[in-house]
């Protein structure tokens, strides 16, 4: 009986190391935010060529949604399609703006199919889901089923905007950050938050730790367009801005220790 004692309780260094293992680094964050949408615009996957897509830049931001995915969080995305077409851009050279919105909705279905091909290869389960129904390539946008997705620990992809003209895609993507329930919109952009003017133009710009809906719209502060904004203060979900260049920022920010600017009508 005593050697089956003996055997059962663990030594002093025993207990220590258990209690040691607690605080490993192999330990993952735990995330501030467990449901959001990681709004993206296209030139952020083009890196730093002229146009389309740098693969190496692709596999880095699906690196990074894995790492969320890993510690919990929901995931669904929304990119534009800035890197392929500019729906304004074409109207101003003579398009008709509803084809030319059109056309732009298309290049984000090419965005999304392409980086759910990098999530996959990153062993990241990811359904691409789109506002135009084009059942050859993904599913159309059924809300139950994206949400039922996500319970699954599925990554989905938002293509082809809300579906309709003259909208940008941070409209739709404030859109189903409300549909989807998100406790935040994370922006990810090419600096680490919103400052007071663009700071490659202007050195002395300065960065805000928090910004109101309210000053982000009468400052003309250029986070997000206006109808985006004012759903997000409408259905109260704070805008996370971050520099989604910067390797494993998107897990820091969703963690809370990264650098970005929030913006909420009340202090993170």
């Amino acid at each position: 009986m005593t050697s089956t004692a003996l055997q059962e309780t663990p030594s002093a260094a025993q207990a220590e190391e258990v209690t040691d293992m607690s605080s490993t680094p192999h330990n993952k964050p735990e995330p501030k935010y467990k449901r959001v949408l990681l709004k993206m615009s296209g030139e952020v996957l083009m890196d730093e060529r002229d146009f389309g897509i740098d693969p190496n830049m692709l596999d880095r931001i699906a690196k990074d949604v894995k790492q969320a995915v890993e510690m919990g969080v929901q995931v669904c995305i929304v990119v534009g399609a800035g890197n392929i077409f500019r729906g304004v851009s074409g109207a101003a050279n003579g398009m008709e703006r509803v084809t030319a919105d059109y056309i732009g909705m298309l290049g984000t279905v090419m965005n999304a199919l392409a980086l759910q091909s990098s999530l996959e290869q990153n062993g990241v389960e990811t359904r691409v889901q789109s506002a135009i129904p084009m059942q050859a390539v993904c599913e159309p946008y059924v809300r139950r089923r994206a949400l039922r997705h996500m319970e699954k620990g599925r990554v989905v992809i938002f293509a082809a905007g809300s579906g309709n003209p003259f909208f940008t895609t941070d409209t739709p993507a404030a859109l189903r950050a409300t549909e989807m329930d998100c406790d935040a919109l994370v922006k990810g952009t090419k600096v680490d938050g919103v400052y007071t003017d663009d700071p490659a133009k202007d050195p002395s710009a300065k960065r805000y730790d928090h910004v109101s809906y309210l000053d982000v719209l009468t400052k003309d502060l250029k986070v997000m367009d206006a109808t985006a904004i004012s759903l997000a203060r409408e259905n109260d979900i704070p805008i996370l801005v971050f520099n989604v260049k910067e390797k494993g920022n998107f897990a820091k920010v969703l963690a809370g220790d990264g650098v970005c600017t929030v913006v909420s009508d009340k202090e993170e």
